[in-house]
């Protein structure tokens, strides 16, 4: 059987992000992907102009209609949009058979709200809980824990304490910190794991986070482990950026034809 993937994410026309990189990674890693939309952006890598979200009943429907037919072996989400949506979702995804991977997507690269500020609430009690994996950058750390996330010590303090709202592995991504070194930190199993890699200095890095949780969650979908799929999906996401096209005048895409 071929591995099957499923992105539940907003889309990006200018293709670096959202539902555009889940796919084109998912086709990298040799899994058949599918997407269910959650919102539409009018975004380019300049700026993002507009979101418009989708109706949350046709969200599920999305879903419904994919999992009767064609089921993952491992799923993921982006930008949700609506705290409505995310109570349906968080119903829905505690009967899920395979594992969620829960990219927190709260604001663009360019500063966009990407999830109504009442909605986190909801997402942290009832989304959270319901994650294999949860992979929050910096800034969706500090917003999840309600305290600064700067270093490899607070993010290890932040990991543990997603954890105990309930997410069963929580990576926290050091892409944003200050040195030579792009650490993430994997908290399971009431253990920490490091993860390294060199710092590129470069403004191309849009659809870096959506990237990385695709790649984990199409490492999941093969039946790989959890440390292996990070691990491979950090390499990937590492030789993405190094290669950049340097597409667009803005923050541009990374490299999707980079091999898996």
């Amino acid at each position: 059987m071929m591995p099957i993937a499923l992105t539940i994410a907003g889309s990006d026309p200018s293709g670096g992000a959202g539902i555009q990189a889940d796919l084109k990674t998912f086709h990298q890693f040799g899994v058949y992907g599918m997407s269910v939309v959650t919102l539409l952006t009018v975004q380019n890598t300049k700026g993002v102009k507009d979101v418009q979200l989708v109706d949350p009943r046709r969200i599920i429907a999305q879903i419904e209609a994919v999992l009767e037919d064609i089921p993952p072996g491992a799923a993921k989400t982006g930008a949700l949009g609506s705290g409505e949506f995310i109570r349906l979702l968080a119903a829905r995804a505690k009967s899920f058979p395979f594992p969620l991977v829960v990219d927190p997507v709260m604001i663009s690269k360019h500063g966009a709200a990407l999830l109504a500020m009442e909605a986190r609430k909801l997402f942290i009690e009832q989304l959270v809980p319901c994650a294999a994996l949860i992979t929050p950058n910096l800034f969706e750390a500090e917003k999840l824990v309600d305290f600064e996330v700067k270093d490899l010590s607070s993010m290890e303090r932040a990991a543990k304490r997603i954890g105990e709202i309930g997410a069963k592995a929580v990576l926290v991504k050091g892409g944003h910190l200050e040195g030579t070194e792009a650490a993430d930190v994997l908290y399971t199993d009431g253990k920490i794991k490091v993860f390294r890699s060199p710092h590129i200095e470069t403004k191309n890095t849009h659809g870096t986070g959506c990237t990385f949780s695709a790649a984990i969650t199409a490492e999941l979908a093969k039946g790989n482990d959890l440390v292996t799929a990070i691990k491979t999906a950090k390499d990937f996401v590492t030789r993405a950026i190094q290669t950049a096209p340097g597409l667009g005048h803005g923050f541009g895409p990374i490299n999707h034809f980079v091999k898996a």
